[in-house]
């Protein structure tokens, strides 16, 4: 599906400014919507909403369907009275800069503990809407609290070490399980409903703003996650539960061992066999709340690089066809055409090209990429398509001051010469760049726009420790700036009320 001529930024919640430790769906949340449309975005693009997972990552979430607790806007719980003023009296102070993990989550997970009594206790006229959301999230929620119940109530130990009954889901231990720890899975349904009431407002008052919601979706979910345990079949498993295989990708630009995500692998046999209904309840949810989806590591539904799990690093693994078309057949038949973009970034060959253009989904094009090697180099704007995204970088780059610092004197010399600029005005110009170029969509991160070096790097591939902990404060952030992306997307046509081209 073609997009039209526009441009956002990419910038996740938890960045935001605010005084509970890391960014939410609250105040800050409306006033960077406001800002976005004052600086004339139609886009704003986060990375997925499910719970963190080893080493803070949003990319290996508990669940490939539930929100992340953490984003819970806790004075919001406080306006309905679940929680008071002095619930929210921080236990120490925090860094308005960076997140501090481990005093973030034990604070916000015992005040959402209290709210949740409380809500527990008198749930008032909220009762049938709690009610409600139970049952139209039925499909995943009983099986999601659940296992956080268990998970918590094990030690935060692996669901292939609890005992054999719960590990095999029999009948008669889950039905013991929901008994014995019925107020501890009300905990965790009660914040799941906080977290999609809140997520639907914000949403609402992002499209109000004309302002469209980018979200982000992760090819592979993790082996300590509510839906691997609930549906083993279909995984790599072995009759323990642990997987026999596990994701990653070959040494390539970031890492010379490759990265070893270890992620369990798909029984894509046994996702054919049920008409692949697993991944279409997965993208329907999804698209239930954002407006567009990115999907990451693309490449894996064409081929995918299969690791043995005993296996340290990637480096000796093997490609594995994917599902390829029959998988976004089954979703197409079911959801309809869609407005998916693929990141396609990686090892690229022929056949996931030829997939991501069988169903028109934009791939992306990264501007940090483009100054090493030659002309023909896919990234460089002179071989831009309409149909693709263009980012200065994403998430997994450095931010565009500090590739540059980092970038060789031959890389540098090039882009010099190709923009036609010199090394003070460098980011100027990439902004620039992307903005003029054919690509149908221009994403800015968050930290380019903020003119930010190294120190505002979100996440380094395949290091586990010390990322997405990134925030800004509203105090960087100056008029200019959203001035400078007001002009640029008037300048080169994505203001969206600029006059498209003719397709």
């Amino acid at each position: 599906m073609r997009l039209p001529r526009l441009s956002g930024v990419l910038l996740h919640p938890t960045s935001l400014p605010g005084p509970h430790g890391s960014g939410d769906l609250g105040p800050a949340a409306r006033h960077f919507v406001d800002w976005l449309h004052g600086a004339g975005q139609s886009l704003w693009q986060i990375l997925p909403l499910g719970g963190i997972g080893p080493g803070n990552s949003p990319y290996m979430s508990s669940s490939a369907f539930a929100g992340n607790l953490l984003l819970i806007d806790l004075d919001e719980l406080r306006q309905h009275g679940w929680l008071t003023e002095a619930d929210l009296a921080p236990e120490a102070v925090f860094d308005a800069r960076r997140i501090d993990f481990e005093a973030l989550v034990p604070y916000r997970m015992a005040r959402l503990a209290r709210a949740a009594r409380h809500f527990a206790a008198a749930p008032g006229a909220h009762a049938a809407a709690y009610q409600q959301f139970r049952a139209s999230h039925a499909s995943w929620l009983a099986d999601y609290s659940l296992f956080m119940t268990l998970w918590e109530h094990h030690g935060f130990i692996d669901w292939t070490d609890w005992p054999a009954p719960l590990r095999r889901r029999e009948p008669a231990a889950l039905e013991q399980a929901r008994r014995q720890h019925a107020e501890r899975i009300g905990f965790y349904e009660f914040c799941q409903w906080s977290f999609f009431r809140q997520w639907k407002a914000l949403r609402a008052y992002a499209n109000q703003r004309g302002v469209q919601i980018m979200g982000d979706a992760p090819i592979f979910i993790a082996h300590q996650s509510a839906e691997v345990w609930a549906r083993q079949e279909l995984f790599e498993l072995d009759d323990g539960g642990r997987p026999t295989a596990v994701a990653g990708v070959p040494p390539d630009f970031f890492s010379e061992t490759g990265q070893r995500w270890g992620n369990p692998l798909y029984r894509w046999s046994a996702h054919a066999a049920e008409g692949y209904a697993w991944w279409t309840e997965r993208i329907r949810r999804i698209f239930e709340m954002t407006d567009l989806v990115r999907i990451d590591h693309f490449r894996g539904f064409a081929g995918y690089w299969e690791i043995p799990a005993d296996e340290p690093t990637a480096i000796n693994g093997q490609w594995k066809p994917g599902p390829g078309a029959a998988l976004f057949d089954a979703v197409a038949a079911a959801l309809g055409p869609l407005p998916i973009v693929a990141e396609d970034l990686g090892v690229i060959t022929p056949d996931v090209v030829e997939l991501r253009q069988r169903f028109k989904f934009p791939g992306m094009l990264i501007l940090q990429f483009a100054f090493g090697g030659g002309s023909d180099n896919t990234y460089l704007p002179h071989n831009h398509t309409p149909d693709s995204v263009v980012y200065t970088g994403t998430h997994d780059n450095n931010t565009t001051l500090g590739w540059w610092h980092e970038a060789g004197e031959a890389e540098r010399h090039h882009a010099r010469s190709y923009l036609a600029t010199d090394s003070a005005h460098i980011l100027p110009a990439m902004l620039r760049t992307a903005a003029a170029s054919v690509a149908d969509t221009a994403i800015f991160p968050m930290q380019d726009v903020l003119g930010l070096g190294a120190e505002a790097r979100m996440n380094v591939p395949g290091v586990g420790d010390g990322a997405w902990a990134w925030r800004f404060e509203w105090s960087q952030v100056r008029p200019e700036h959203g001035q400078a992306l007001h002009e640029l997307c008037k300048q080169y046509g994505r203001l969206r009320s600029s006059p498209q081209p003719k397709r």
